[in-house]
């Protein structure tokens, strides 16, 4: 039995790995795949990967592209998600702010630095035609930390899933003021160069089992319900997730994966962009 090791956030997007798992889909490959979940997020998924403490990691595009050209040994095997990330803005319950426009020069919190809350503040700047160059942020490490943070005013927003957070909106814990959707296709699947040259059956095995589930996750009778109960969410919330969501079995494309790395430079998050072969898996 191979013993791979692969990490992902506590989200409803990886329903499908723990299907698979729980119904022994792996272990049929002769595959122990170790699932851990990481709630701090795309940031500390980067780290754990360069420090080879994971082999595979479900991890968010503009993340682990950052990453890569900064020198991470990691590659990007496929996307994993193909639809946009919903990016909720949300401020505490008694916030003074009531419009995304009011949080110009106010303190973001983010779970660390390299995540995706970190990097879609920049994206949401943009959008908002503020000056990136003056961002503040507060590092609250995952979801628990931002609760703490808006809620006694060490930061003033905080950006993440909009559906994960949705339950803290519903009991007025937070208030979302909007939504930013990611310009790319938002979860991708990456291993690191060592699993990648060392463990390539392997890897081939995992890919063909994981998108077999996502080919049919959506028409599993009941996957709503499911989903529902396993992570609290409400039923109605979690079909207008699933209508809006689009798993997928491809490669990034050299046009999507351009786009990425020309908004990254953009933005002043990278310095300079690199080949696609230094990012992409790129099966021969």
């Amino acid at each position: 039995m191979k013993q791979v090791k692969i990490i992902g956030v506590p989200e409803h997007f990886n329903f499908p790995w723990q299907m698979a798992i729980e119904e022994g889909a792996f272990e049929e490959r002769g595959i122990d795949l170790q699932w851990s979940n990481i709630p701090e997020g795309t940031g500390k998924m980067c780290q754990m990967l360069q420090d080879g403490e994971t082999d595979l990691a479900i991890i968010l595009t503009e993340g682990i592209v950052k990453s890569i050209v900064e020198g991470n040994p990691v590659k990007i095997i496929q996307i994993y998600i193909e639809s946009p990330l919903l990016w909720g803005i949300h401020v505490g319950a008694k916030s003074k702010y009531t419009k995304i426009e009011d949080l110009e020069n106010t303190k973001v919190a983010i779970s660390r630095y390299g995540s995706g809350s970190h990097l879609m503040a920049y994206v949401n700047a943009k959008n908002n035609q503020w000056n990136t160059k003056t961002l503040d942020f507060e590092v609250i490490n995952n979801l628990e930390g931002a609760v703490t943070s808006l809620t006694d005013g060490t930061a003033d927003y905080f950006m993440w899933e909009h559906f994960t957070t949705k339950p803290l909106v519903d009991n007025e814990t937070f208030r979302r003021l909007g939504d930013c959707p990611t310009p790319w296709p938002c979860f991708v699947i990456a291993a690191t160069d060592h699993f990648i040259t060392t463990q390539k059956s392997t890897l081939g095995h995992i890919l063909e089992v994981i998108n077999l589930y996502t080919e049919e996750f959506k028409n599993i009778p009941s996957i709503d319900r499911n989903l529902s109960n396993s992570y609290e969410q409400q039923l109605e919330d979690i079909k207008e997730w699933l209508a809006i969501t689009e798993w997928s079995q491809s490669q990034l494309d050299d046009k999507t994966l351009s786009g990425v790395q020309a908004q990254l430079m953009a933005l002043g998050l990278i310095k300079n962009q690199v080949p696609k072969e230094v990012i992409l898996h790129l099966a021969k």
